[in-house]
Order: structure tokens, then C-alpha cells, then sequence
């Protein structure tokens, strides 16, 4: 396989040859499955904590393979349920206390990132949510209205003089607490640095299954005393998982080099990453060679949680992308689109994503992240490291440790509910765009995605 056709990322990052099959090592102390952003960190965090573990991941292609590298390249402080969310389930202070993790992880990642060697582009130049009708300026309200009585983010209405020149423009909301990177960098590099930790990468293995105490793959049978599941939008296609998370597709598209002063002009300064406040969620950032990498949902769900290339390229939601991106910057019209492609998201049935740890089987799951995965895997990494080795921290006792969400319906309740919140958050979109004012379905998006 051509792994530099995967994505722009992909293609700009240099090196993407399997690394050399590790010599068989007997039993592990730790087998982690799934070479992303999730199962690096935890190894990387785990090895520089007691650098005599042995500690394997699987990897069924190259590290980095699946959302990892083809992100939209956002760490950020969002995390998928919101703070109002986690206050009905978990408390004030465990809100409080999870929203101050996920803020100090942005700072983390680049921190770490540094000490580490890895040139990922990092750049924390802050996001800029775009309010565009009256219906978007109600959600912005919203949110400053929760980040004020929780009093750890820090947002900060823009005036339309000081927020990207967009069309419609009514201003934005800007959050200080997003970097953009280079995702398939940071994940490579992460994968050199935890061989050179001594962990062992087996990529090109296939995980087929596991129980406690083994993992059965494509180059045999591996035992160990840990196991860590970080498959994430993978997960549906292992035995009896299927309902554990389903993947989404999100999709993507890169634009050739901008001039940078007309970028300048517009308000999308170096490293600065946007959005709007529509229900079916756009992303983008400004490239550290000034292109725009811009992406959002709206792919269908396939039946059977199928996952397969031929879904990360769907020409109909990548015409909706660019028209999104163009009506959004009209001053972009005519520059060439250089790249497509897409990837699959875990989603668990609650949107909450979760670490949960069996200290009888010794079995561990991390992931969920809906494609808030950059930053927060980071995170998931620094928890999981401390909850194997038994160290108590504040990492250890957040409230996503321990959460369990409910199992996904079975088919065809399944695909019915997850296409009806796609077509749903796209005809609220269209009401809203038409009308500005938010459309009724607003409520049914919620109620179908636990928000």
C-alpha cells in the first residue's frame, strides 16, 4: 500500500515504511493494540516511567494509519461532552477538574513534543468560532454563558472588525486553548521515540482477538499481563465489539498554497484554527506552508459498522466541503483544491469518551473521542500510564476513568439512528442558513447524539 496517498499529511511527512518486525520477547509486561495517537502516548508515558516494562503495540497497517494522521490537525482543549454535561453527571468540581485538564493538555502536548524531538509544526494560536446568524449567535451566548459560571475557559466575544473577515460575519468567539499541528508528524515521530524507549512496534500485525493475558494475531499468539484496546475507529472489526462504538467518517479537503497576506487579510493568521456554530461541525486551519485543511461531517454510516477505504472518498460530501469552505471565505474563490480524503471516528452511544480499567482481567479501554482525539488521547495516555502502574494522580481520578456507556443498538435500529442524526443536523443547517434562526430539529440532533 501507498500509505502517502492516505491524506495531505500523509503525503508531507517523509518516512512511512513499517518499521522492522521486533524479535519475538516473550511475555509482555504490557501489549497495547492499536498504533494511533492513544496507544503511542500511553506506551511513551509508561516507558519514561519505568523504562524496564516491556511494552508491545500492535498496529495492523503503519502507526499513525487511521485518524491519528488524518485529522484536522486541532489539539485542543474541546473534549465531547461539554462541562454542563459532565456537572449533571459527575458534579461542579469533577467539571471543573476535567476542563482544567483538558485547557493544561494543549500546553502539554507542546511541551512534551519539544522535550521529545518532534517537530510537529505546534503552533497555539487559538480558534476562532464564527457566528453567522442570529441561530449561531444563541449558541455563542451559550457557550460564554458556561465558560463564565465554570470560570476555565477563556472565551472571549470578538467584534466582526476583530473576528475573520467570513461572510455573514456577526463576529466570533475565540478560544485560546487550540494548537494546530501536523498530525501525522506528531504521530510518527511518536512512534520513533517509543522505539527508541524500547518499546516494541509491530506494525503490519493484525489484532483477530483477546482475553486476559493474550492477543491473538496475524503473526501469532502474544501473552501478556496488560492489555490496553485503543482501536478506536477500528474497534467494530473485532468479534463482538461492533456495538462497543461505531465509526463515523469524517472527511477532509486541502487547498493549494494561499498567498500569505491575502490569508493575513482575511483574519486567518499562522497556526490559527476555525469553525462556525452550525450542528453538522466544519473544521479548519491555516498549514505551516499556508494552505487551508478544511473538514467536516455529514458521511453516511454503513450498515454492520463496516469499515473500508472506499468510504473515505464520497465526491458529494466533499463538493458540500468545499462549498462550506468557499461560502464561508468568498475571498478563496478559485483556489484549487489539492487534496481529498477522509477517515473513521470512534463514537460511543453517549458521546462520552472514556478510560475504563478491569483490574481482574487487567484488560484496559480508552477512546470515544467523537474527533476530539488529538489533545485529549494525550490525556487518556497520561491516565492509562498511571491507572497500569497504580499511581495515584489527578490524571487517575478524573471522571471519564471508569465510565461505562451503553452498547450501541443492534442493526438495523443501529443505522437508523445514526443516519437520522446526520440528516437531521443537515436540514437544521439549511433551516438555520435560510431563515438564521434555530430550526426545531436543533432539539431531535441533541436528543439523538446525548447532548
Amino acid at each position: 500500500m501507498d500509505y502517502s496517498r492516505l491524506s495531505f499529511w500523509h503525503e508531507s511527512v517523509g518516512d512511512l515504511e513499517p518499521s522492522p518486525t521486533p524479535k519475538a520477547h516473550g511475555r509482555y509486561d504490557v501489549i497495547i493494540l492499536g498504533g494511533g495517537f492513544t496507544g503511542l502516548w500511553t506506551g511513551i508515558y509508561l516507558l519514561r516511567k519505568e523504562p524496564k516494562l516491556k511494552v508491545a503495540i500492535v498496529e495492523k497497517e503503519i502507526a499513525g494509519f487511521g485518524a491519528s494522521g488524518r485529522n484536522g490537525g486541532w489539539c485542543s482543549s474541546l473534549f465531547p461532552w461539554s462541562a454542563s454535561q459532565l456537572e449533571r453527571k459527575y458534579g461542579f468540581e469533577q467539571a471543573v477538574a476535567l476542563r482544567r485538564a483538558m485547557v493544561k493538555t494543549v500546553a502539554e502536548v507542546g511541551r512534551i513534543s519539544k522535550e521529545l524531538g518532534i517537530d510537529c509544526d505546534f503552533r497555539q494560536a487559538g480558534t476562532y468560532t464564527l457566528i453567522r446568524s442570529d441561530a449561531q449567535a444563541k449558541k455563542a451566548r451559550h457557550e460564554l454563558e458556561q465558560a463564565g459560571r465554570f470560570g476555565v475557559d477563556e472565551l472571549k466575544l470578538l467584534p466582526i472588525e476583530s473576528a475573520p473577515q467570513a461572510s455573514k460575519s456577526m463576529g466570533a468567539v475565540f478560544d485560546p486553548g487550540c494548537a494546530a499541528i501536523h498530525p501525522a508528524k506528531l504521530v510518527r515521530g511518536l512512534a520513533r521515540v517509543f522505539r527508541k524507549l524500547g518499546g516494541h512496534l509491530f506494525e503490519k500485525t493484525e489484532v483477530t482477538g483477546f482475553e486476559a493475558g493474550q492477543v491473538e494475531t496475524s503473526r501469532g499468539l502474544m501473552s501478556t499481563s496488560w492489555i490496553v484496546e485503543a482501536l478506536e475507529g477500528y474497534r467494530s472489526a473485532l468479534p463482538g465489539m461492533k456495538r462497543d462504538s461505531i465509526p463515523i467518517y469524517s472527511l477532509m479537503i486541502a487547498t493549494e498554497p494561499i498567498d500569505p497576506k491575502l490569508l493575513d487579510e482575511i483574519g486567518i493568521f499562522d497556526g490559527a484554527t476555525f469553525a462556525d456554530f452550525r450542528q453538522l461541525i466544519v473544521y479548519g486551519q491555516r498549514t505551516k506552508d499556508n494552505r487551508i485543511a478544511f473538514g467536516g461531517r455529514g458521511a453516511p454510516y454503513h450498515f454492520g459498522s463496516k469499515v473500508s477505504q472506499e468510504y473515505e472518498q464520497v465526491p458529494r460530501i466533499h463538493q458540500n466541503i468545499e462549498r462550506y469552505l468557499f461560502d464561508m471565505f468568498p475571498q478563496l474563490a478559485g483556489t484549487r483544491i489539492s487534496h481529498r480524503w477522509g477517515g473513521a471516528l470512534g463514537v460511543k452511544r453517549d458521546w462520552m469518551a472514556s478510560v475504563r480499567v478491569d483490574r481482574a482481567s487487567k484488560i484496559c479501554h480508552a477512546g470515544g473521542y467523537v474527533g476530539d482525539g488529538v489533545g485529549t488521547s494525550n490525556l487518556f495516555g497520561r491516565s492509562l500510564a498511571d491507572l497500569i502502574l497504580g499511581i495515584d494522580s489527578p490524571e487517575s481520578r478524573l471522571c471519564f476513568v471508569g465510565h461505562e456507556s451503553k452498547k450501541w443498538e443492534p442493526e438495523p435500529l443501529r443505522f437508523l439512528g445514526a443516519r437520522s442524526a446526520v440528516l437531521a443536523a443537515s436540514i437544521a443547517d439549511e433551516i438555520e442558513g435560510v431563515t438564521g434562526r434555530q430550526s426545531p430539529l436543533s432539539k431531535v440532533v441533541a436528543s439523538l447524539t446525548g447532548k
